[in-house]
């Protein structure tokens, strides 16, 4: 079996989600970015995780390599991750070719929630650089997870599980998502 990628825009509440089911299910995590972190930190690209999505795209690629070979050694996980990565010049793929051929994902997981609750949270949390996007781009940037989820599909022969997260029901979210993949 292969990994399963857990996904969601900044703010959803993703990594809180994907936690408190692995540990339910006794499956160990591994958060992509942190992973990348390390990466490109070594190369001295950056010093914090919230500067990875501004390196220039062909950095961001040689980072993004590095970490799926990372990944790949650490047998079957959840992955922490992004579809897409906001960036000033646009878009980038989170999950390009080079990527899922190391992850070799057996489920991709959408973890979504209202544009309204999302940027909120994004406000409220005074831990991260969060971009103050308005609903409507946050609307589209879940839009965006969803066709990207349903291109890695057609790649990789994954299946694809969208969880909601709404405001004040986190327990229901981790219990669809442990119930789905029992």
């Amino acid at each position: 079996m292969g990994s399963i990628i857990v996904t969601g825009v900044p703010g959803v509440g993703k990594t809180t989600v994907l936690s408190k089911a692995a540990d339910q299910l006794g499956l160990d995590t591994t958060v992509y970015g942190t992973q990348m972190l390390r990466v490109a930190r070594e190369a001295g690209h950056v010093e914090d995780r919230d500067e990875m999505r501004k390196l220039d795209p062909e950095t961001q690629r040689d980072v993004q390599r590095q970490a799926a070979e990372a990944i790949s050694t650490m047998g079957r996980v959840f992955v922490d991750t992004h579809c897409l990565i906001q960036t000033p010049t646009g878009f980038l793929p989170g999950l390009p070719a080079w990527v899922l051929e190391g992850l070799e994902p057996e489920t991709i997981v959408l973890i979504e929630a209202d544009p309204e609750a999302i940027a909120s949270r994004r406000a409220e949390d005074e831990s991260r650089k969060r971009d103050a996007d308005a609903p409507d781009v946050i609307r589209q940037h879940q839009n965006m997870n969803r066709a990207t989820a349903t291109s890695v599909a057609t790649l990789t022969g994954a299946t694809i599980l969208v969880i909601e997260n709404q405001q004040g029901k986190l327990d229901e979210a981790v219990a669809n998502l442990v119930e789905a993949l029992e």
